[in-house]
């Protein structure tokens, strides 16, 4: 029977006795960049590493590198134990194209062999890119529901799949203007929703706004990326907070930037650790992302926690970049305050959008403000502006929707008082998790997320991932775990609290019952 890489890398790892955790660990004291989420998908048959995560791979497990990929006939014993002959005759064996030594010119093999397939891989680019909010547990929950399992999920903002609807008449409008946005617009955006979206940043005191400082994208998540680009050369430095939304971290590292996370501390509401921020700025750090309200943990930042994180900016000279599109979900009487509010002195990027307020996520609709002090970022603009032409504009549609939408009553706030679906859902979860032994939380006050953390004594959480695949397995519970938020501290995961009521009463007691037994 013909095996796989995967068949041949488990069976290595049995002979070796080897678990997943214990290459990572290896890995990581070699200075080998392998993350569980890569491995799990070696595992799994998902993907096969590059040449050097492979050579890796097979020095640890004392197999050949051959052996491990393609399956040639070295089995598995250790290169270094084998006669250089036996070693030579194996290489020899194989089917692929070889290359001259003195030449440097492809020998195919002869006629009577099969070639081996060529094989593309992605790019290493992406070795160190994760993003689990959907990575390899939700894979899992996927291939459950083929096989007609039903599984509840808690694992991602999107409120549609909920029951929430967007508001009547901003649905009405993008119908009544549909036939008027079949074109492009210009490449910032369509002049209603940009002047809709000045004059919601004046609401908010952003200083120093025109309107070619606005750019509408396709969601938030494509106006990060296009950011990252513009800004990072290898090697820059980007303070990013722990645990983050992982899009930051992904479009950072793909930009050829150094991410480096600062801590977001537990004890203090999970709000950012200033003196960690000062201990990591270096020459090389270029940006301060600030993510307020905060996706995972449902913190809103007091302003007076703002002015010190723009005292920190100013005495270094940094740029910020403030991911607010949580900024009309909060409860509890609360006031969202943009940073950029607060730096008129510094280049500061808030990114906002409709998704999440207006319940529209699909629609692809957000937008980014450039602010503040202009001059000190005059070429970053024009890089910005140039790959802004480069994908011609944003979803025309979802633009013309921008001014309804900003404008009149905000249905949004309906949902975050008492009686409110998202603050109902939201006490109801907080509550229900502060009733399970070994489980703390800290209530948020914004967004619809909650970050819980699990007692290390009672459940020796030492694989994040690993616990996410049990709950689900066992519960058909589907959650994101703690790592993939750039979160390395074991035993923390997020809940998404938009399903209704009656949904997460069963999936709380669910998760109640699992923790009751659960220990790794």
């Amino acid at each position: 029977m013909q095996t796989t890489f995967a068949t041949r890398l488990k069976q290595a790892m049995v002979n070796k006795s080897l678990k997943q955790v214990d290459l990572i660990r290896i890995a990581a004291d070699k200075g080998i960049k392998l993350g569980k989420s890569q491995l799990s998908q070696y595992v799994s048959g998902k993907t096969s590493p590059r040449q050097e995560t492979l050579e890796f791979l097979a020095r640890e497990l004392e197999v050949s590198s051959s052996w491990l990929e393609h399956g040639t006939p070295m089995g598995i014993t250790s290169l270094a134990s084998q006669p250089a002959a036996v070693v030579k005759a194996s290489a020899s064996s194989s089917n692929a194209p070889t290359y001259s030594n003195s030449q440097k010119t492809l020998q195919q093999p002869s006629s009577s062999e099969a070639p081996i397939m060529r094989e593309y891989k992605k790019s290493s680019k992406l070795d160190n890119v994760l993003y689990d909010v959907r990575g390899p547990v939700v894979d899992e929950a996927n291939r459950m529901e083929d096989q007609g399992i039903h599984v509840l999920k808690l694992n991602i903002g999107n409120p549609a799949p909920f029951g929430f609807r967007a508001p009547d008449e901003v649905v009405a409008d993008m119908r009544d203007q549909l036939t008027d946005t079949e074109g492009y617009s210009a490449s910032r955006g369509l002049f209603s929703a940009r002047k809709a979206i000045m004059q919601y940043n004046q609401l908010k005191h952003i200083p120093n706004v025109q309107m070619e400082d606005i750019y509408t994208g396709n969601g938030v998540s494509e106006l990060i990326n296009l950011t990252m680009s513009a800004l990072l050369d290898t090697g820059d430095e980007i303070l990013i907070p722990s645990p983050d939304y992982p899009l930051w971290t992904a479009c950072a590292t793909l930009a050829g930037g150094t991410v480096v996370h600062y801590v977001c501390d537990e004890q203090a509401q999970w709000y950012p650790d200033l003196d960690d921020i000062r201990s990591k700025i270096t020459p090389r750090t270029k940006a301060l992302v600030i993510i307020n309200p905060n996706n995972p943990t449902g913190a809103l930042y007091p302003r007076e926690l703002l002015e010190e994180l723009v005292q920190i900016a100013r005495e270094h000279q940094l740029i910020i970049l403030s991911d607010e599109i949580y900024d009309r979900l909060v409860m509890d009487g609360e006031e969202h305050v943009s940073i950029a509010a607060l730096a008129p002195d510094l280049f500061c990027i808030t990114y906002n959008g409709l998704s999440k307020s207006h319940m529209v996520a699909g629609y692809r609709i957000g937008w980014m403000t450039l602010s503040g002090n202009k001059r000190m970022a005059h070429d970053l603009m024009l890089g910005i502006n140039m790959l802004s032409n480069m994908r011609l504009c944003s979803n025309v549609p979802a633009q013309s929707i921008v001014q309804t939408a900003l404008g009149g009553h905000q249905s949004v706030n309906d949902y975050l008082v008492p009686g409110g679906r998202v603050y109902e859902q939201r006490e109801y979860v907080y509550n229900a998790l502060k009733e399970i032994p070994g489980v703390s939380v800290v209530k948020p006050k914004a967004a619809f997320y909650t970050f819980p953390r699990l007692d290390p004594k009672r459940f020796n959480i030492t694989d994040d991932e690993q616990f996410a695949l049990d709950l689900l397995r066992e519960k058909k519970v589907l959650i994101v775990h703690g790592k993939g938020f750039n979160w390395e501290t074991p035993g923390y995961f997020r809940i998404v609290y938009l399903p209704r009521l009656q949904t997460l009463e069963d999936a709380m007691g669910k998760l109640a019952d699992f923790l009751s037994y659960y220990h790794q």
